[in-house]
């Protein structure tokens, strides 16, 4: 990951966004390509975090794949609606 690039003083920080997935997740390449798409229009932080072979990250998220989070929260699990994320994003 490429470190995140600061803001200027005053600016408007924008809303982080956390995707976690695991290799051959196919519902996990669907919700990052929704991410992806979301984010040519939205201005979002984004860090895609793989949890292979972390034995904490498995424990809390392999059941719930694809995770979107949206500032700390979870806002999706299984499956991202582009719509909703659209609407998230622009509340956060």
């Amino acid at each position: 990951m490429s470190p995140t690039p600061r803001r200027p003083a005053g600016s408007i920080p924008s809303p982080r966004v956390v995707v976690y997935h695991a290799e051959d997740c196919h519902l996990c390449e669907r919700a990052r390509d929704v991410v992806a798409r979301v984010r040519l229009d939205v201005p979002f932080e984004l860090e895609e975090i793989g949890i292979g072979g972390d034995p904490e990250l498995e424990r809390r998220y392999r059941q719930w794949l694809p995770v979107v989070e949206i500032d700390g929260e979870r806002a999706f699990v299984y499956h991202v609606d582009e719509a909703a994320l659209r609407r998230r994003l622009a509340r956060a």
